[in-house]
């Protein structure tokens, strides 16, 4: 962090999801300054309520739909009003799709690249601008273990992820002498909304054991951290497998 504990400001960028809810609640702890952004007024104010409670500093909230690109400057410039010294902004939105759908139907597919790819793209642009500028900062950003191979039940999904993190890596490479931190967050299964139609297994992790993660991962300057930990060296495995047996596998 570059502050100090309780002078911290963040700017979290889907604010109800669960793991963003889970990080809210620890920085809330920490006395942070906090602008909350979501498209659920309701469920934001639940969340902005309870991290008042925990103890944050300060609480701005903002309703909007991320998708809608024209109004990130807008968003971004009432930000830089009420909190312009920003410490970490955390991406923590996203959509899982629906792959058969997809399969058959581009428009659909157009939808999960928008959400989870080139809607963030344009809020990082303005971002790194921002905090290039001011040489301090961490761009925190969730992708997915998705984008790191291919799989025939979610390629789309992953498609959307590994382009984000490709795109990361070389935001990474270009302020790495700025003074700012961009970090890559690959959780695996977590047991959340987007996960509830799935069979929850030992592999799934709670929100808040990937919350913890994060949040160590910020303040060890960390490049790129897969959550649980045990994910690295299962990705590993997997970007291992030959393409000739991997096309096989019914992933």
């Amino acid at each position: 962090m570059s502050k100090a504990e309780g002078h911290v400001s963040v700017l979290v960028l889907g604010a109800t999801s669960a793991i963003a809810q889970s990080i809210i609640r620890v920085y809330a702890a920490k006395h942070a300054s906090l602008y909350l952004v979501a498209r659920n007024a309701e469920k934001m104010a639940t969340v902005a309520a309870d991290a008042r409670i925990r103890g944050a500093a300060e609480i701005y909230t903002r309703t909007i739909d991320l998708d809608e690109t024209d109004a990130h400057p807008g968003l971004l410039a009432d930000v830089a009003q009420k909190l312009p010294n920003l410490d970490i902004v955390l991406i923590a939105y996203g959509v899982l799709g629906e792959q058969a759908k997809g399969e058959q139907d581009v428009a659909t597919a157009e939808t999960v690249f928008q959400t989870n790819f080139l809607s963030v793209v344009s809020l990082l642009t303005l971002l790194a601008n921002d905090f290039e500028r001011r040489r301090v900062g961490t761009i925190a950003v969730i992708t997915s273990v998705a984008g790191d191979r291919g799989r025939k039940s979610n390629y789309i999904y992953g498609t959307s992820k590994a382009a984000l993190t490709i795109f990361l890596q070389g935001l990474r490479a270009r302020l790495h002498g700025q003074g700012v931190q961009v970090l890559t967050i690959k959780p695996g299964f977590v047991r959340t909304p987007m996960t509830a139609h799935l069979k929850h297994g030992p592999l799934f992790a709670s929100p808040d054991e990937v919350a913890r993660g994060i949040v160590s991962a910020i303040e060890r300057k960390r490049d790129v951290v897969y959550l649980p930990w045990f994910w690295r060296p299962i990705m590993f495995v997997v970007r291992a497998v030959p393409e000739k047996i991997f096309k096989k596998l019914s992933l």
